[in-house]
């Protein structure tokens, strides 16, 4: 059966948030444990198929003979990472309520999405990818332009061991943390907001920056956290994403139910 979400004929009250502590991270993070351990096959095929679309776009940037992408691409890949999360919200609300968990269930819940507001954060997300993408490619005209790196290697030692490579990786860092603080800021607890409830997607933006503002050195460290885990996770032909990306994805819907506050 199809899961019911609450609507509002008028449109829902706009929601509060809580300020966090490091304490609601740890146990939103025990939380996802918890949830992981009791339906790990969810979180490892859809954490499966996330790292098999990495590996597909890795062999295919090495097929058009740009090796060289591959390490700006596995930085930005995380950025799309909380779309990728939406089955595993969904195995964590149904754990939350009892109900029974299910591929197609967990399928359907993620389908119905295409036509909710959900499917508009997905295009903010993609698009805050595309411009990562597109200033890496900038840089690299800018500071690296007369440089040859047909290879991983050859790039790799450009960008370590020439002042050119150094200044490239400086600012490209500073613009890639800018971006991404901006969009977890807009994502932290919008998508799983949209999934359970009725808001427009503008409204699930603000939500989502009002709780980075009423705890910033909380989520700031959240943030960083979630980052390192899935670059880390990453390394190894992104396999470590069926474990930590699961994992981590559970946790932030238990951090959505402890920030966000629906009146009724």
């Amino acid at each position: 059966m199809a899961a019911e979400y609450p609507k509002s004929a008028n449109g829902p009250a706009m929601p509060d948030v809580n300020a966090l502590s490091v304490t609601d991270l740890r146990a939103a993070l025990m939380a996802g444990l918890a949830d992981f351990a009791r339906a790990p096959l969810y979180g490892i095929g859809i954490g499966a198929i996330f790292a098999l679309v990495g590996v597909l776009i890795v062999l295919g940037l090495t097929v058009w003979d740009i090796p060289w992408m591959i390490y700006p691409f596995a930085i930005g890949f995380p950025l799309i990472g909380p779309f990728a999360a939406v089955g595993l919200f969904e195995v964590s609300r149904r754990l939350e309520r009892g109900e029974p968990l299910g591929w197609p269930a967990i399928f359907s819940a993620i389908w119905r999405q295409r036509g909710r507001e959900l499917s508009w954060m997905a295009f903010v997300m993609l698009f805050f990818f595309w411009i990562w993408m597109y200033q890496v490619r900038l840089l690299i005209a800018l500071f690296l332009g007369r440089m040859s790196f047909a290879t991983l290697e050859k790039f790799f030692n450009i960008v370590l061991y020439t002042p050119e490579g150094w200044l490239f990786l400086a600012v490209g860092h500073l613009i890639g943390a800018a971006l991404a603080l901006l969009l977890f800021s807009i994502t932290v607890v919008s998508i799983p907001l949209l999934m359970e409830r009725n808001y427009d997607f503008v409204t699930a933006m603000i939500t989502s920056v009002k709780t980075v503002v009423a705890s910033p050195f909380v989520m700031l460290g959240w943030g960083v956290f979630v980052t390192l885990a899935i670059i880390a996770a990453s390394l190894p032909l992104f396999a470590g994403l069926m474990v930590v990306l699961p994992i981590l994805g559970h946790a932030t819907w238990h951090i959505y139910k402890r920030a966000v506050v629906i009146r009724a």
